[in-house]
């Protein structure tokens, strides 16, 4: 079983899944089995269970880390939504005051067939959403999504729909991979939503 929670640079955090529907140029997963203090975030064989998940849960010491709990890990959480969700309220039962960020692509709706914007606000403090380039035809050469020019739009709306979920902080993310001419692009789409951007550097390892 690969690592559900591990630790990077100070701040913890929960891998659930590593289904993705993109095939990210940038992505992480292409340089090694494992980031932080984890052994590989590779599973084997099947995705976590919720009691899996739980499991860790109650055997990990949060409390260095008790100001902010992410998921994020080789996978997009949303893959595997009801444990995400069932596993984000089961840390607030256990940990009240905990901040939870969830680290997403924002294709939660198309990968659910449903709106999941008011439900993922529901449990998490803070959304950040990544973004990654500033047209459909752009996203689709860089993150090459499973749902082809649909997956563009569908980013859009998700990110409004957190955005107007006021007590949510909301935010998009792109990595410097990019131009500074799209960056600046993608900087006029997130003010036109009303959320940050922030930029990633990359660094390949």
């Amino acid at each position: 079983m690969a690592d559900i929670i591990y630790t990077f640079e100070g701040h913890v955090y929960l891998n659930i899944t590593n289904a993705c529907p993109c095939k990210c140029e940038f992505c992480i997963r292409n340089n090694g089995d494992s980031v932080g203090d984890a052994e590989t975030l590779w599973f084997t064989g099947h995705s976590p269970s919720l009691d899996e998940i739980k499991s860790e849960i109650d055997s990990f010491d949060f409390s260095p880390y008790s100001d902010e709990i992410v998921f994020c890990g080789y996978g997009e959480p949303t893959c595997a939504y009801g444990n995400l969700i069932s596993s984000a309220k089961y840390l607030k039962e256990k940990m009240p005051e905990c901040k939870l960020r969830i680290n997403t692509n924002g294709l939660s709706d198309l990968l659910n067939k449903k709106s999941t914007a008011d439900e993922i606000c529901s449990v998490f403090d803070i959304v950040s959403i990544s973004l990654n380039a500033p047209t459909s035809e752009k996203y689709i050469e860089l993150c090459h999504p499973s749902f082809g020019d649909r997956a563009y739009p569908a980013i859009l709306k998700f990110a409004e729909e957190c955005a107007s979920h006021k007590d949510v902080v909301t935010k998009f993310s792109v990595v410097d991979v990019i131009s500074p001419e799209d960056i600046k692009e993608c900087k006029k789409i997130a003010e036109e939503i009303g959320v940050p951007l922030r930029v990633r550097n990359y660094t390949a390892e």
